[in-house]
């Protein structure tokens, strides 16, 4: 804060005090819906799980667009599709 305005951080800043808390926080209510029986999240992991390939299909594109309804990109580097 200044004495003419607010700044704010645009993107959060991981060597803040309990940041990973708040974003396991955020990472839960935004897949409140899917957690368990198709998507698992842990910190900066997303991990889902589906019986079939076409299941698959379904679940990725919920997953996509649940992180664009809330603005979230990902790193296409750290991604990894197929995995056993």
């Amino acid at each position: 804060m200044t004495d003419c305005d607010n700044f704010y951080y645009e993107v959060m800043s991981f060597g803040l005090n309990n940041v990973i808390a708040t974003y396991q926080t955020l990472m839960d209510y935004i897949f409140r819906g899917m957690l368990g029986p198709s998507v698992e999240v842990y910190v900066d992991d997303i991990v889902v799980i589906s019986d079939s390939c076409l299941h698959r299909i379904y679940d990725l594109k919920e997953v996509f667009k649940v992180l664009r309804d809330h603005s979230t990109q990902l790193n296409p580097d750290k991604c990894a599709f197929r995995v056993e």
